[in-house]
């Protein structure tokens, strides 16, 4: 995707009230803002992934992922957000992050 896609998703767009036009843009920020957040935690559960890797340890860690669970449940308590959203947002990234850790495994397996 181009740069055409980074700016807001309205771009262009008229007939809308002015209120509507602002209340998006600023959605559109924080949209771009996450994209840019979750790009840098996945380039640490990268790294993540192979230091469990040259240290044999398994793809998943059943005992932090309850912790976080908890902690971010706690978190979204606190912010205002649905604890229960909270909890199906974390459990998508862990599952992206065990599939990210298996492949790294395995390529090491493959060369040693």
């Amino acid at each position: 995707m181009g740069d055409d896609m980074a700016g807001p998703a309205d771009r262009g767009v008229t007939g809308i009230p002015e209120a509507l036009a602002d209340a998006r843009r600023t959605i559109d920020n924080i949209d771009a803002a996450l994209i840019h957040i979750l790009a840098e935690r996945f380039r640490c559960t990268q790294r993540v992934g192979h230091i469990k890797a040259v240290h044999d340890l398994p793809p998943a860690d059943p005992e932090r992922e309850a912790r976080q669970v908890e902690r971010l449940r706690a978190l979204a308590v606190g912010s205002g957000l649905d604890p229960d959203f909270a909890e199906k947002f974390l459990s998508f990234m862990v599952r992206e992050v065990i599939r990210h850790h298996e492949d790294i495994k395995a390529e090491y397996n493959g060369a040693g």
